[in-house]
C-alpha cells in the first residue's frame, strides 16, 4: 500500500484514499459530484475530469458497506477481519494484505490475520512477494513475514551479539621481535598465573589485578598488550581518555561502568587502558576538576570489582608517565604489577625497519647496519626513519623523470635529518629515579637508565 500520497493503488484499476490507516472508496464512475472534495476533478480541466472518470472503479456494495463502517470506527478489529474474508472472495488480494497489516499494527500476533495472509500467499498482487511452500504440518509463517515485509515493521530486531570495538587479535609474544628482557617479565609478571591458574590456587595466589606498562613513548606498548591478548587467547578492547571523558557530570562515571560492563560481557577479554595518566590522573591534581576526580573514583570502584565480578577481565594500562598516575591505581589488586617497556633493542629495529620498508621498492639496503646506527630510537623514530627516505627517493625520481628504489643513501640521508625523540621523557625519568623512588618503585627504571649511561 502506498504511503506517499493520498491515495494508495490497492488493485488493478482501483483508486482509493487512504483514511486513517484504511481506505473507503472515492466516487463511483461517472459520478465525481459524490467524491469528496480533497478528491474531485478540479474544475474547469474537462481532460483531468476525463482521466478521473476512467481511473475509479467502483467496489461492491458489500465492500462499500464495510469502508463506510470503518471511516466511523478505524479500530474495529473484527470489523476489519470480515473486510478481508470479502475482498479475497473477490479476489482484491492487495487489499486484503493491506487491512491484514492494519490489524496486525492494531493487534500484534492476530492469528486471523496471520491465516489470511498465508491464503494470499499463493495469489499476491504484482509488488507482493509470493511464497507457494508451507512448513510440512504447520502454517508458514516465514511467509507470511515476507507478505508484510514491506508495510510494518518487525516486532522485535535482534541486534549484533558482539561489540564492535571489541576485536579477536591474531598477535602473539612471538610476533613481538627483540625485547626478550620485557617478554621474560611479562612472562613472570603476568602470563603465567593465568596459564596456569591451578598453581596459583596452590600458592595461594590470586587472579586479581592488573598490568601496568610504563615506558618511552613510541616503543610498543600497545602492540604488546595486543600479543597479550592473543597470548590469552582473549578478545582486545583498547579504551582512552576520549571513550570515557563527557561535558555532563556524571556522565563521565557511567561511561567507565559501561566500559567494564563491554568487557565483562566479552570475556575473556583484555581491557586496555591507554594513557592511564590522562584518564587515571592523581587526585591530588585535580582539586579543581571535582568531574574528573569523580572518574578516578569510578575507575577505582570497577577495577575492585565492586557491585560486579571481573572474572575473565584482564585489565592492562600503558603510560609514558607511571609518576602522574594515582598511587591508587597501583594498590594490591588493581594495576599492581608493572613492566618497563624499553626502546626496541637491535633485533627489534631490525624487524621494525623490514616491516616498514617491505611494501616499497628498495634495493641493496644494509638493515643490520642502520639498525646499529639507530641505538636508542623508538619504533615511531624507525617509522618517521622510513617514511623520510621514501621521501627522499620520490623526489630524486621526480627531478630525473624516471622511478628508482629506495637505497641505502636514502636512508643515511634520512638519518642525518632526523633525531631520536626520546631525549625529554629520559630527562624526566632521571629526575623520577634520582628524587621520587625512595620506595624502589622505579628500580627497574633507575637499572634500565644506568645501562643506557643516563644515570
Amino acid at each position: 500500500m502506498g504511503h506517499g500520497s493520498a491515495f494508495g493503488r490497492l488493485g488493478s484499476g482501483d483508486r482509493r484514499q487512504v483514511v486513517g490507516g484504511f481506505t473507503r472508496p472515492i466516487a463511483s464512475v461517472g459520478s465525481p459530484g459524490d467524491a469528496p472534495d480533497e478528491c474531485k476533478p478540479p474544475r474547469g480541466c474537462p481532460a483531468l475530469a476525463l482521466t478521473f472518470r476512467q481511473t475509479v472503479r467502483v467496489p461492491s456494495p458489500i465492500v462499500a458497506s464495510l469502508l463506510s463502517a470503518l471511516v466511523a470506527n478505524p479500530g474495529d478489529v473484527v470489523l476489519r477481519l470480515h473486510l478481508v474474508e470479502v475482498l479475497l472472495t473477490e479476489g482484491e488480494t492487495a487489499d486484503a494484505v493491506g487491512h491484514c497489516a492494519e490489524v496486525l499494527r492494531l493487534d500484534p500476533g492476530n492469528v486471523e490475520a496471520l491465516a489470511a495472509l498465508g491464503r494470499t500467499s499463493g495469489a499476491a498482487a504484482p509488488g507482493v512477494p509470493t511464497h507457494t511452500t508451507r512448513a510440512q504440518g504447520g502454517y508458514d509463517w516465514s511467509a507470511a513475514e515476507d507478505q508484510v515485509r514491506d508495510i510494518i515493521a518487525p516486532t522485535f530486531v535482534d541486534g549484533d551479539p558482539d561489540d564492535p570495538d571489541v576485536e579477536v587479535v591474531g598477535l602473539t609474544l612471538a610476533d613481538v621481535a627483540g625485547l626478550a628482557s620485557v617478554k621474560e617479565r611479562l612472562d613472570l609478571a603476568f602470563l603465567t598465573p593465568m596459564r596456569n591458574p591451578e598453581i596459583g590456587k596452590l600458592y595461594g595466589a590470586t587472579m586479581r589485578g592488573g598490568l601496568l606498562l610504563y615506558g618511552p613513548p613510541g616503543c610498543g606498548k600497545t602492540f604488546l598488550a595486543r600479543a597479550l591478548a592473543g597470548e590469552l587467547g582473549a578478545r582486545f578492547y583498547a579504551v582512552s581518555l576520549a571513550d570515557v571523558l563527557d561535558m555532563w557530570i556524571g556522565s563521565s562515571e557511567r561511561n567507565v561502568k559501561e566500559l567494564f560492563d563491554v568487557a565483562r560481557r566479552n570475556a575473556p577479554c583484555v581491557l586496555f587502558l591507554d594513557e592511564i595518566d590522562a584518564l587515571g590522573q592523581k587526585r591530588s591534581q585535580l582539586r579543581n576538576s571535582p568531574a574528573m576526580r569523580g572518574t578516578v573514583n569510578q575507575l577505582l570502584t570497577e577495577l575492585d570489582s565492586v557491585g560486579s565480578v571481573n572474572d575473565g577481565v584482564f585489565t592492562l594500562a600503558a603510560t609514558n608517565h607511571p609518576w602522574d598516575v594515582d598511587p591508587a591505581l597501583k594498590r594490591p589488586g588493581r594495576l599492581d604489577r608493572a613492566v618497563l617497556v624499553v626502546p626496541p633493542d637491535l633485533p627489534a629495529r631490525e624487524a621494525i625497519l623490514r616491516s616498514h620498508l617491505k611494501h616499497r621498492p628498495v634495493a641493496g639496503i644494509d638493515v643490520t647496519r642502520i639498525a646499529k646506527k639507530t641505538d636508542g630510537w623508538s619504533g615511531a623514530d624507525l617509522a618517521g626513519l622510513c617514511d623520510r627516505a621514501s621521501q627522499g627517493a620520490l623526489a630524486d625520481s621526480v627531478r630525473r623523470g624516471t622511478a628508482r628504489p629506495i637505497g641505502q643513501q636514502d636512508l643515511e640521508v634520512a638519518m642525518k635529518d632526523l633525531r631520536p625523540s626520546l631525549g625529554p621523557w629520559y630527562d624526566t625519568a632521571k629526575s623520577v629515579a634520582q628524587f621520587a623512588n625512595s620506595s624502589g618503585e622505579y628500580d627497574e627504571l633507575v637499572a634500565h637508565l644506568r645501562q643506557r649511561k643516563v644515570l
